[in-house]
């Protein structure tokens, strides 16, 4: 068991660290070993944010902030967004949210796909004015400490449509989710909904992942990168229909 759920971390932190997704590793196999799927939830956060933090700081050479927001706003919007989504979590019953997730993470993938390979205006376009951008990383914040499955695409998405390079976007997506799940954590540990011992094994496991994932976004070509994601993005969509 342990060993099934250090594997799964290894693959969630470097799905994370190059798309997102990566709970979508951890919470089936957290399922596979028992837990209910609030706990697993709950449990896949926790074990999940180490891995981020391994990540954020192996790529913090190309953290940036989009064009008409600092990076220090992104950050303090995701920390308190992280909150938010997990105070929700605690009151709320997941299923109505989760049954979101396929079409929420359908559209990110979509949104991306659009921005990296549709067909390019003759002049640039504006980006999203500072306050839509603002919005969307509270919303993107709050859903990721509620659930968190998609997250990092969504972010990706919001990132790039704000005319973020996306070798940029790709490490300060890392950072941010990573913010948004340091806060929720933190009211995760506080309220005891956490199953330890099956966070501590995905968690070591995720930090590897998540380190060696944030060193390959430094090699790979940026088309390999954005085809990975949009790649990536398909096949989770794919499974949580299939799963729901």
């Amino acid at each position: 068991m342990i060993l099934l759920l250090f594997g799964a971390g290894i693959w969630a932190g470097a799905q994370n660290a190059l798309a997102g997704g990566g709970s979508f590793i951890t919470l089936p196999a957290l399922i596979a070993v028992g837990l209910d799927p609030k706990l697993a939830n709950i449990t896949s956060t926790m074990a999940l944010f180490p891995g981020q933090v391994t990540t954020g700081l192996a790529g913090r050479s190309m953290v940036a902030g989009a064009e008409r927001l600092s990076f220090r706003v992104l950050a303090i919007i995701s920390l308190v967004g992280g909150v938010a989504g997990a105070l929700l979590l605690l009151v709320t019953p997941s299923k109505v949210f989760a049954d979101m997730v396929p079409w929420l993470v359908l559209a990110a993938t979509a949104l991306f796909a659009w921005s990296s390979f549709g067909p390019k205006p003759k002049t640039a376009s504006a980006p999203p004015a500072a306050w839509v951008s603002a919005l969307i990383q509270a919303v993107i914040a709050t859903y990721g400490g509620f659930f968190g499955g998609g997250a990092g695409i969504m972010t990706l998405a919001a990132l790039t449509l704000a005319r973020m390079p996306v070798r940029n976007a790709a490490a300060t997506k890392n950072v941010l989710v990573g913010l948004a799940n340091i806060s929720a954590a933190v009211i995760f540990a506080s309220s005891g909904a956490v199953a330890w011992r099956e966070a501590v094994a995905i968690g070591a496991g995720a930090m590897i992942g998540g380190y060696a994932g944030a060193r390959a976004l430094r090699v790979l070509p940026e088309k390999v990168l954005k085809v990975g994601v949009v790649v990536i993005g398909l096949a989770l969509t794919v499974g949580l229909f299939v799963r729901g």
